[in-house]
């Protein structure tokens, strides 16, 4: 196991102990990422409302793992699927948005959305030839649009 990867499972073990939470944690390091999955009985408590507890402890998490490496990294969390089933409904809420955006010929915003859901649809529609997607605002205001190219 190379070294940071030890530290960042030693890292997350710690924080999860001192919440309280028993989890068994696997890791994987990408170049600008790290993804920590948790199996645990506490998956509601660590998710939160919205998602809203799951969002905090990445940036906590992000935080502990960087003071002990050196280097800052995101890290997204996965507990419970949470991630896996709100992208595949971000999918959906894309292409709804794009089919709307297209028949009434018109910018559509998407309030509400996490950083990282913004990013997904992003993603999702960055290579699209009919619509286009941004993010305009800051901080809670933010919004995402959709609208037609052109």
């Amino acid at each position: 196991m190379a070294k940071d990867k030890k530290t960042i499972i030693e890292t997350a073990e710690k924080l999860f102990k001192l919440l309280g939470v028993d989890a068994k944690i696997e890791v994987e390091e990408a170049e600008d990422i790290i993804n920590v999955t948790l199996e645990t009985e506490d998956s509601g408590m660590i998710i939160g409302y919205h998602g809203d507890t799951l969002d905090s402890l990445q940036l906590i998490l992000a935080l502990c793992i960087a003071k002990e490496t050196g280097e800052f990294k995101r890290v997204s969390v996965e507990v419970g699927d949470y991630k896996k089933n709100r992208s595949e409904w971000l999918n959906n809420l894309a292409i709804q948005t794009k089919e709307r955006a297209l028949q009434e010929n018109k910018e559509i915003q998407l309030y509400d959305l996490k950083p990282w859901e913004r990013r997904v649809i992003h993603l999702i529609l960055q290579d699209d030839q009919e619509v286009v997607s941004e993010s305009s605002g800051e901080g809670k205001d933010r919004v995402l649009v959709v609208k037609p190219r052109g």
